[in-house]
């Protein structure tokens, strides 16, 4: 089957293009966490003030009350330093979704080079699930309260984009005779979904504990710092776990389809293959995190470091066992 070189190379630069266009978002998206940590440091420093002041009025009445700390915004002030933030976090968000269609016109001129699904190596999933990943964070993240994560999804979408076009990039050919199947696209498909939310499942819960370390009003230090914008433990903890129900049944049903495959193509449902028993394990885990969550003593941070255990075997089962081990699933384009 020939490849149109063309589509090839327009796929190629979108690609170049989508990194470049988040790689911006994410600078915005720092500009933004910086500006909403001033935004809060002032409405910290006039709730102070008032309390004192109230605090003052009990006693009897004080004038000293806003010359005892060194700064006392007015309302006016904080409003107008939020709308200034606020700008830029519009911008970070205008441009992911810009980001988005370039990045999904990757992957579809890709697919056109070809004349097939872009999931024959491991560049090309990479380049898919990346995009399931942020299309599905970009949903996630269109209220204002959660835009403030931006730079924690950004950071590793960059880095995986990164090393998928530097170092696990393949020119566009046919697809293995292995993958040669209408399964590829349904299978190839299910499980990138799942992954992508179990993805964003997992950075939550990576939050939910540094939010958890790091309290609200009680932050200190460098991590401090860097936990102050953040929203509340209770509302981290609850995006990770809606997001583990979604990826739960879509993983599960992933697995199923290739099981599915797996008997049309080498007889046998399962054949505790490295990947099928890494895909197995990382299941099991998400499973283990929500009924974690649902019992009584694992409500708290240790559910959470299960959902991050889930995440760090599906990346393990991503790049170590496609580029390490050798299985029945060795067709990456890299061995």
């Amino acid at each position: 089957m020939p490849v149109n070189q063309t589509l090839s190379s327009f796929s190629d630069v979108a690609f170049q293009s989508a990194f470049a266009i988040y790689l911006l978002a994410l600078l915005l998206a720092l500009v933004y966490y910086v500006r909403m940590q001033s935004v809060i440091d002032a409405r910290r420093a006039l709730a102070r003030v008032e309390e004192k002041a109230l605090v003052a009025v009990g006693d009897g009445g004080a004038d000293v009350v806003t010359e005892t700390d060194a700064w006392a915004p007015t309302p006016a002030e904080i409003e107008k330093l939020e709308a200034g933030a606020n700008k830029f976090g519009g911008m970070t968000q205008s441009l992911v979704w810009l980001g988005i269609i370039v990045h999904v016109a990757s992957a579809v001129l890709r697919g056109l080079a070809t004349e097939r699904f872009p999931f024959g190596n491991l560049y090309e999933y990479v380049l898919v699930i990346s995009a399931f990943t942020m299309l599905v964070a970009a949903v996630v993240i269109q209220r204002k309260e959660w835009r403030i994560v931006w730079p924690w999804l950004l950071v590793p979408v960059l880095t995986l984009l990164f090393f998928g076009g530097t170092k696990l990039y393949a020119d566009s050919a046919p697809v293995v005779p292995a993958l040669q199947s209408y399964w590829l696209p349904i299978h190839v498909s299910t499980i990138s979904i799942g992954a992508a939310i179990g993805m964003i499942s997992g950075i939550a819960s990576l939050l939910y504990l540094l939010r958890i370390w790091q309290p609200q009003g009680r932050e200190h230090g460098f991590f401090g710092a860097l936990a102050k914008p953040l929203p509340s433990a209770k509302k981290l903890d609850a995006l990770a776990y809606k997001s583990a129900i979604l990826t739960l049944p879509i993983l599960g049903l992933g697995i199923v389809l290739g099981a599915i495959w797996a008997e049309a193509a080498w007889g046998r449902f399962w054949g505790w293959d490295p990947k099928e028993t890494v895909s197995l394990i990382s299941w099991v885990l998400y499973a283990a995190y929500l009924h974690a969550r649902a019992t009584a003593g694992w409500r708290d941070h240790k559910a959470a470091w299960i959902n991050i255990l889930a995440l760090a075997t599906m990346i393990f089962n991503l790049f170590f066992i496609n580029m390490v081990v050798s299985g029945l699933h060795s067709y990456a384009g890299l061995n």
